[in-house]
């Protein structure tokens, strides 16, 4: 007679397949099995399958669940002197498979039922194994797969609840091993079960080429998955941009969907890669691709290596655009690389430079190199020396991946201000020396430049040109204002407070000279403001505030900038009064939604409105973002899975 926790496995088994089968049947441990699809059966018309289940000492085995994949699909769970019974089943053949953790799986057996109502016998044998298997992964130990277990890991059978799903994936999930997933490896008898003919469960691949087909690389997967703790994000994204909120509704404002992925791990305990990639596609389809590898301090190097690539391809009907792009795609890539090397605890030397290819420049090719030294003469005080040569082209903020955790892909589309110009890329030779003493918290800092500055650029929003085709929202005008040297200086405060404020505000003073450019009549006559008088004073004040409030798990990023120098685009009557006091910012706000956290995962709602045009670098040209006419706000907003 079966102990009292086999029959109550044996009950809750019975009580779920009569739940889940829509036509009952009859076995020795009380298990339900379906019909046939083709309507019931004659009782007069039915066979059975009557067994025994023995290990490889001969003994009999209970507890083993064991299956029967024919005509009907049924399982047992054998009592304690081994024994199972399967009944009624329709006439045909029907493999037979024996489980039990612990044990590896025995090779399927074929067995044909007979209509003629007697029962068919079967003999199944367990080997006992010591491969420890996760169901998480897949692969073949050759060293463990026939290395005896020990007494002490041997798991005893569970039955299995009235909740559980019955299947044979399901079982082999639930009855695998669980472990770390280095440890991962599953039986050859689990990935292939050969017949007698030396095939796979019908004869079409040999058992050995099998096993090193699959085996081999799920063990190379397994491996490298084990011992990287992987991290990344997933953004579902949209995006729109507008000038007036009127302009949030019209039908020039096309929200876009973004794509967002991200994934990083880290390199040993010195170094962390991440690679992450975006797509959108509505009348611009484009994409970006970006790949970084860095080092931590401390070290005696500070590498920070990657790439880029990105494309933009136009599928509206803007003339403008299509004056400019070749075939209306865009291609551009970037490559760079820097390190910052310790000397001495006291010095530090910066080197590196970036290299990018624009595909539509007539000098595609761009070189920045960048040097840098700081010395420290205490822990809390430093001087840093600067030189840099910066090349950017035209449109390059559509192409070029963002300094925060999501870069978007090109969004928007932007020619030249007049038929036939050529794109010229800015360059701008930067020397700076600064000082920084920290206290405490605190950071104050005091910086000179100097810059040189040759086809410093313009970019002009919601303009029409004469005898040109109307631009339309989204699309942009480009062009060089001339060449311009600039002197000034920078003082800077940081802090932190009570550790959930990051902030900085920053004063830079510089006297500018420009130079304009010849063929500027656009320019003038669009936005007259960009052409400035002989002395040029600008005065810049900008803030950074970033804040974490733990209690809501609320981040907060605002970026603020306020300048008397930033151009204005021509009034109505034509004219503009010249450089004006304005501003530029970028709002961030993340919030965590833990009633959708699962598992490891966790999930954001991102929000964020900017009008900022480039992204700031410290060594790039005073004019940059001076030199932007109206740009529009930007809006995104959507959710993120942080894994």
């Amino acid at each position: 007679m079966a102990r009292p926790a086999s029959l109550l496995a044996s009950a809750a088994i019975a009580g779920s397949m009569i739940l889940a089968m829509p036509t009952p049947g009859r076995a020795q441990s009380a298990v339900r099995s379906s019909a046939p699809p083709g309507g019931r059966l004659s009782p007069f018309a039915q066979g059975s399958i009557v067994g025994i289940v023995q290990d490889d000492n001969g003994s009999p085995v209970g507890g083993v669940v064991v299956t029967a994949l024919g005509a009907t699909t049924t399982f047992a769970v054998t009592t304690n002197d081994g024994r199972f019974e399967f009944g009624p089943l329709a006439p045909g053949p029907y493999l037979v498979r024996a489980h039990l953790s612990g044990y590896a799986a025995p090779r399927t057996q074929t067995i044909q039922v007979r209509a003629s109502g007697s029962a068919t016998r079967a003999s199944v044998q367990l080997r006992r194994a010591g491969t420890p298997v996760l169901a998480a992964g897949i692969g073949v130990s050759d060293a463990l797969q026939d290395a005896p277990a020990p007494a002490a890991e041997i798991e005893q059978p569970t039955p299995p609840s009235d909740d559980d799903d019955h299947r044979e994936l399901a079982w082999r999930l639930r009855h695998a091993r669980r472990g770390v997933l280095k440890d991962v490896s599953i039986p050859d008898s689990i990935l292939v079960e050969a017949d007698d003919s030396g095939g796979v469960d019908g004869g079409f691949l040999p058992a050995d080429f099998f096993g090193r087909a699959v085996g081999s690389p799920a063990r190379a997967a397994t491996n490298f998955f084990a011992d990287t703790a992987f991290s990344g994000q997933v953004n579902l994204l949209t995006t729109g941009s507008f000038d007036t909120p009127q302009q949030l509704f019209s039908a020039d404002s096309v929200p876009r969907h973004v794509a967002f992925v991200r994934l990083g791990a880290p390199v040993g305990d010195r170094a962390d890669w991440t690679v992450s990639g975006a797509l959108t596609q509505a009348d611009i389809s484009s994409w970006i691709v970006a790949g970084a590898y860095t080092t931590r301090t401390p070290g005696r190097h500070g590498y920070d290596i990657g790439l880029s690539y990105s494309t933009q391809r136009y599928d509206g009907g803007n003339p403008l655009v299509l004056r400019d792009a070749a075939e209306g795609s865009r291609n551009a890539a970037t490559i760079y690389a820097y390190d910052s090397l310790a000397i001495t605890p006291a010095l530090t030397v910066g080197y590196g430079a970036a290299y990018a290819r624009y595909d539509y420049l007539e000098a595609r090719n761009l070189f920045s190199p960048r040097f840098e030294v700081t010395v420290s003469p205490t822990d809390r005080f430093r001087v840093n020396a600067q030189v840099s040569r910066r090349a950017l082209a035209p449109g390059a903020e559509e192409f070029l991946p963002r300094g925060d955790e999501i870069s978007l892909p090109p969004q928007r589309t932007f020619s030249t201000l007049e038929s036939g110009e050529r794109f010229e890329a800015e360059r701008t030779a930067h020397m700076a020396l600064g000082v920084e003493r920290d206290f405490g918290a605190s950071t104050i800092g005091l910086r000179v430049f100097r810059q040189e500055i040759s086809d410093q650029l313009v970019a002009l929003f919601g303009q029409d040109m004469p005898e040109q085709p109307s631009t339309k929202f989204g699309h942009y005008l480009v062009g060089n204002a001339g060449d311009a040297v600039a002197a000034g200086c920078r003082a800077e405060f940081r802090t932190v407070v009570a550790g959930r404020v990051h902030g900085s505000v920053a004063y830079s003073f510089s006297n500018a000279q420009l130079t304009p450019a010849g063929g500027l009549q656009y320019v003038v006559l669009l936005a007259a403001s960009a052409v400035r008088p002989a002395t040029d004073r600008v005065h810049d004040l900008a803030t950074r505030i970033e804040t974490t409030i733990p209690e809501t798990a609320t981040r907060v990023l605002v970026l603020y900038r306020l300048s008397n120098g930033f151009a204005q685009a021509a009034g109505g009557d034509g004219l503009a009064s010249g450089p004006a006091v304005d501003g530029r910012f970028d709002v961030q706000v993340r919030q965590s939604l833990p009633f959708m956290n699962f598992s490891n995962a966790k999930w954001e709602m991102l929000f964020g409105v900017r009008n900022f045009f480039r992204e700031s670098a410290s060594d790039q040209s005073v004019y940059d973002e001076l030199l932007v006419v109206r740009p529009p706000k930007r809006v995104v907003g959507g959710v993120t899975l942080l894994f």
